[in-house]
């Protein structure tokens, strides 16, 4: 992908004069921002580092966002570490990087407005409506702009991959892009694993803010993975091969130490499923796998938990399943009738809980579930248009079924997974596993659509 702003005559004195301009403000600022900063070094890392992003998506805003989505994976940490507030709200690099993503997303309608994909953004407009809607009605305000604004990064991901892929090959390049993304977490895990592995509780989280996240990036990163080596549609050389197939044992083995079920339950699923419909000699494998998982201790603790603490006894520890069955009978029960419809406002889950949840009056949380919370905030209404989005994701990639039935049945796959983990967590408010799957199911998306005009199976290309 190449910018326009290279080949304009006369551009680039005006792209060095703005460079210059930017560092002289910003070394003004700098006796500011180093008190602000205080005793943590990583707010006054992030001011030289904004400053590079800066100057990256001044000379080619393409190639600065192939390098937002290959380094996003290790950024959690330090970026919530570097976070600024004014108030109740903060804000850091993190932020700054979502808006730059939806500026990117601006820049490509404006620069080709004829490609702009009406069709497949018309799938968002419900969603992103009424998620406005509880904008304006949220008892949290600061939160809830924060949600909304990750909404809109979601689009704008979603409408970025659909003007970039243009073709199979498009698509195969997306892929790898996700896939190498994984690389420096993985690498991470070891680090993780060996200073913490001993500790009481240890849950793999390597570079994310939490253990969850990464099983539901791990989740992803497997069905691509296997899309990798079975579609048709993307051609690997032996030594990818090798490379793939050595890969995805060292990606499941991190998901078990994850400990998130619902992520084990939905690869397991996918993986059946597969297995059942095209290589039925795979079953043997997957029959093997939960009989080794359970040797591990973490891993026979985590599905033993799930048959103690069922019951609700004053005093009495619930297991998190149980816990959450009980919080969804609460949040159901106190709804009133009428808010049922449009909800109480975004982000206004966490803002109730102490009232209306009788096992922790303390606590703000979310429902970690969804569907309940989106039936909470924005009401039947909104639910109604979430669940709109992923059936028309879904009846839109369907055809790919046609071209290549592994192909369409792994990236209804995702879509699916997705669902399903979204019964037992926060699925969209984590930012950078969300990027990365809106990514792929625009690109599927964009691949579908043009596959009745010139998409043919092409030869891809090696890792």
């Amino acid at each position: 992908m190449h910018t326009s702003l290279k080949k304009t005559p006369g551009g680039q004195p005006w792209i060095i004069l703005g460079i210059v301009m930017l560092c002289l403000i910003i070394g003004a600022a700098i006796p500011l921002i180093a008190g602000i900063a205080g005793n943590q070094p990583s707010r006054l890392i992030a001011l030289p580092a904004l400053l590079l992003f800066v100057m990256v998506f001044l000379y080619d805003y393409k190639k600065s966002l192939i390098l937002i989505l290959l380094l996003r994976s290790v950024g959690d940490i330090v970026l919530e570490s570097a976070q600024f507030g004014i108030g109740n709200f903060h804000m850091g690099i993190g932020g700054l990087i979502n808006l730059a993503v939806i500026m990117i997303a601006c820049l490509l309608v404006l620069e080709k407005p004829a490609l702009f994909p009406g069709r497949l953004a018309r799938y968002w407009v419900p969603i992103l409506l009424m998620m406005g809607v509880g904008l304006v009605t949220s008892y949290e305000i600061a939160g809830a702009i924060k949600v909304f604004l990750g909404m809109l990064s979601y689009f704008a991901i979603f409408v970025i991959a659909v003007y970039t892929v243009r073709s199979n090959d498009d698509f195969n390049k997306a892929i790898r892009l996700v896939v190498w993304s994984s690389l420096i977490p993985t690498l991470y895990s070891i680090i993780d694993v060996a200073l913490h592995m001993r500790d009481s509780g240890f849950r793999l989280k390597s570079t994310f803010a939490h253990a969850n996240i990464l099983a539901f990036y791990l989740m992803l990163m497997l069905v691509l993975c296997l899309y990798m080596l079975k579609s048709r549609l993307y051609k690997l050389m032996p030594r990818g091969r090798i490379l793939i197939c050595s890969y995805m044992p060292l990606l499941l083995g991190q998901m078990l130490l994850t400990q998130t079920r619902s992520a084990w339950l939905a690869s397991f699923m996918v993986f059946a499923s597969y297995a059942i419909l095209f290589e039925r000699k795979y079953l043997w494998y997957l029959l093997l796998l939960p009989l080794v998982a359970i040797l591990i201790p973490a891993v026979h603790d985590r599905l033993m938990d799930l048959g103690e603490g069922t019951e609700v006894v004053r005093y009495a520890q619930l297991n998190s399943f149980a816990w959450r069955l009980v919080l969804w009978e609460a949040t159901i029960n106190w709804m009133e009738p009428l808010r049922l419809i449009y909800g109480y406002g975004l982000n206004a889950f966490g803002h109730f809980t102490p009232i209306f949840f009788e096992l922790d009056k303390v606590n703000n949380f979310d429902a970690h579930n969804v569907y309940v919370q989106f039936l909470f905030e924005i009401g039947i209404v909104g639910l109604l248009g979430y669940m709109w989005l992923y059936i028309r994701v879904v009846s839109t990639i369907r055809p790919l079924l046609q071209c290549d039935s592994i192909s369409g049945f792994l990236m209804l796959a995702i879509v699916l997974q997705y669902l399903l983990v979204s019964f037992s967590d926060n699925m969209f408010r984590y930012l950078v596993f969300n990027w990365y799957f809106w990514l792929i199911m625009g690109g599927a998306c964009a691949l579908s659509s043009l596959q009745a005009q010139t998409m043919q199976p092409s030869a891809g290309s090696a890792i």
